[in-house]
């Protein structure tokens, strides 16, 4: 990620919001570059700052015969060729320390999956690359408490760190936003994203296979938008009905370009 563009999200220099989209993970060889090509397509012309995203490796289902991905390298070396080839910032999740290193070489962001925001040496070893951290609060943390996982990567001395908000468990199958996290860790002094569609998985399902209630991505990104949120997470797939991983909570890429003009026109009259 280039300097120049993580220093305008946190001097809130940019007057959009920035979109952080993509796959839930890479499922072939082509898929990672068709999908963010039709999404650069798209947030040029709105002028909208926009980072690819993509899992190389889905670490956390709940099925042991559950996708997985299609080799480390071989996804890493087709995100970190989105990036070269479109000019623009990209992102991957890892997992443990080691991942750290590895996923380092491709991309330039790093992401803390929410059910480890907590583990200090995962969090010091993305730190110590030296690349853009997004941190996702825990399910079961508060906005308060994030404060420390910031901490743990600045005490690194990387001060390049992003928080993402995905919702809170409520029950055992569902999750909620509570819109005053936004804010809360805004006070941190780092951009602040909402992760739109994993706040709308129902997970822990009898099945083994995570649900979702896409019908309602609109309402929390445009809530987002309009409560001041700095980016916005979607993942996004040309079929979710046949995705490899998390399809029942995401955007069908057909859908995208009208969502996104309408949140241009909530973030214009908000600001």
């Amino acid at each position: 990620m280039k300097e120049k563009f993580f220093s305008e999200l946190k001097s809130d220099k940019l007057q959009n919001f920035f979109l952080i989209a993509g796959p839930c993970v890479v499922e072939n060889e082509e898929m990672p570059m068709e999908i963010a090509r039709h999404i650069k397509k798209i947030t040029d012309r709105l002028r909208i700052p926009f980072i690819f995203k993509a899992s190389y490796l889905k670490a956390n289902r709940s099925r042991g015969d559950s996708f997985t991905g299609i080799g480390h390298e071989n996804a890493l070396c087709l995100i970190g060729q989105v990036g070269k080839e479109l000019g623009i910032p990209v992102l991957t999740d890892i997992h443990n320390e080691a991942h750290a290193a590895m996923a380092a070489a491709y991309v330039d962001i790093l992401q803390i999956p929410a059910f480890l925001c907590r583990q200090t040496e995962l969090l010091v070893a993305a730190g110590k690359t030296g690349k853009v951290v997004n941190i996702k609060k825990g399910q079961f943390a508060s906005a308060e408490s994030m404060k420390f996982a910031v901490q743990k990567v600045m005490q690194t001395g990387n001060s390049k760190v992003m928080l993402t908000e995905r919702g809170t468990t409520f029950g055992y199958n569902d999750l909620v936003v509570d819109f005053r996290n936004i804010p809360e860790m805004q006070t941190n002094g780092v951009p602040v994203v909402v992760d739109v569609t994993h706040s709308l998985q129902q997970p822990n399902q009898a099945s083994g296979i995570t649900g979702g209630r896409p019908g309602l991505i609109e309402t929390i990104a445009r809530a987002a938008i309009a409560v001041g949120a700095d980016g916005i997470f979607i993942e996004t797939h040309p079929d979710p009905e046949n995705a490899k991983s998390d399809g029942a909570n995401m955007l069908r890429i057909d859908y995208l370009e009208d969502l996104l003009e309408k949140l241009v026109r909530i973030r214009k009259a908000s600001y």
